[in-house]
C-alpha cells in the first residue's frame, strides 16, 4: 500500500498505554506485501473509555476488526456479541472481528501463538515443569494451551493470591492428571520459567520473579514485545538461562488472527 484511500480497510490495536506495542508494524509489513489495501492504527482508550471505543467500533462500517491487549482483554469479553469458547474458558479475549451488521466476534489466540512460538524455537513444552508468572487474561490462556501440549506440571504464581488459587481450581477440572498448583515467587524447581504480566513493559517496573532462584538449565520465556530484553531477560542471561523472546507469540499468531478479523 502507497497511500491510505477512501476505500482503505481499517483494522486497530487497542491498548493502555500503546508505545510498546508492535502489531501495528507486523500487519501493515504484511498487508504491504501482500498488496492489500488496509492498514492498522494504534488507538489508546483507558478502562473508563473502552465501552464507548467499543461502540464507536460497531459504527465503523470499514473497519475489519480490531486486536485488543494489556490491560483489556478481559473488559473485552463483556462488550462483545459473541466470545469464542476458548475465550469464555480463559475469560478473555484479543482479537474481534466487526461483522457486516456491526457485531463484534470475540476469539483469544494468546495460548495457542505462545506454544506455537516456543515450537517455532525447538522448545517442546510437553512433559516440562512450567512455572508461570501471572493468572490474567493472557496466563489463562496461555496456561491452557500449555496443559493441552501435554506439560508435567504447572505452578501459578500471582500477585493476588485468589486469583492464582482460581486457575489452578479451573486447569484441575479440566485436566484432571495435571500437576497444577499456586506458588511463590521463587521459580526452583522449574524447567521452563515464562513471564505472562506486564512487568516488565516500562524500566522501572518490578521484577515478576524471584531471579535468584533461576538456574543455567532453566528456559526463561517473555510474552512482552517492546522492549524486546526485558529486565527479566536480562537478569536470565546473566544467570546462563536459555531466554525466548515474547514477539515468538505474536509471529506465531498473526495468521490466525489476520484470518480471524479477515485481514
Amino acid at each position: 500500500m502507497s497511500e491510505i484511500t477512501g476505500s482503505t480497510r481499517l483494522f486497530a490495536i487497542v491498548a493502555d498505554p500503546i508505545g510498546h506495542v508492535r502489531t501495528p508494524q507486523v500487519f501493515n509489513t504484511r498487508f504491504a506485501a501482500q498488496g492489500t489495501d488496509a492498514v492498522m492504527v494504534p488507538i489508546q482508550v483507558d478502562a473508563a473509555g473502552l465501552p464507548a471505543a467499543f461502540a464507536a467500533f460497531r459504527a465503523m462500517r470499514n473497519l475489519g476488526g480490531f486486536i485488543v491487549t494489556v490491560p483489556h482483554k478481559t473488559s473485552a469479553v463483556a462488550l462483545c456479541d459473541e466470545v469464542s469458547e476458548v475465550g469464555r474458558e480463559v475469560g478473555a479475549v484479543n482479537t474481534v472481528r466487526r461483522e457486516a451488521d456491526g457485531r463484534l466476534v470475540a476469539d483469544m489466540f494468546d495460548g495457542e501463538g505462545f506454544v506455537a512460538g516456543l515450537r517455532s524455537q525447538a522448545i517442546e513444552p510437553a512433559g516440562r515443569r512450567i512455572y508461570l508468572a501471572g493468572a490474567g487474561g493472557a496466563a489463562n490462556a496461555i496456561a491452557l494451551s500449555l496443559a493441552r501440549a501435554g506439560v508435567a506440571g504447572l505452578t501459578v504464581a500471582n500477585r493476588t493470591t485468589r486469583k492464582a488459587e482460581e486457575l489452578v481450581e479451573r486447569l484441575r477440572k479440566r485436566f484432571p492428571g495435571l500437576d497444577a498448583r499456586s506458588g511463590g515467587a521463587s521459580p526452583a524447581g522449574h524447567d521452563l520459567v515464562v513471564n505472562a504480566t506486564s512487568l516488565g513493559l516500562s524500566p522501572d517496573d518490578a521484577l515478576p520473579l524471584d531471579v535468584s532462584a533461576l538456574t543455567r538449565d532453566m528456559i526463561v520465556a517473555e510474552i512482552i514485545m517492546k522492549p524486546e530484553e526485558t529486565r527479566l531477560l536480562r537478569e536470565a542471561t546473566r544467570r546462563g538461562c536459555r531466554v525466548h523472546l515474547g514477539r515468538h507469540m505474536l509471529d506465531c499468531q498473526i495468521e490466525l488472527m489476520a484470518r480471524f478479523m479477515g485481514g
